[in-house]
């Protein structure tokens, strides 16, 4: 999975396809996507409230996501991404 521009705030490469990767790669996605939502989050300004109310989720599932909870629903995630003009894709994984 990749944030559609492979942009990633702690600099993981997180070109990876989570169908085909070993154990724990998918979890260093939801972080590097939980750390660019609440990064992203905070530079507008917004509280995790405020947030929730703007992108049209519920706030406990603005909280799971922020903390990089692993088993969330993708079309959620995007939901949450597009706020900031982003998307998490399948990728196919680099050697």
């Amino acid at each position: 999975m990749i944030i559609a521009n492979k942009y990633t705030p702690s600099g993981i490469n997180i070109n990876k396809n989570v169908d085909i990767v070993p154990d724990g790669v998918y979890n260093i996605c939801m972080e590097t996507i939980a750390e660019f939502i609440k990064q992203k989050r905070k530079e507008a300004g917004l509280t995790q409230e405020e947030f929730a109310i703007r992108s049209g989720l519920g706030l406990r599932f603005v909280r799971e996501l922020e903390r990089g909870k692993e088993t969330v629903r993708m079309d959620k995630v995007n939901q949450a991404l597009s706020m900031f003009g982003m998307k998490a894709v399948p990728g196919r994984k680099d050697d």
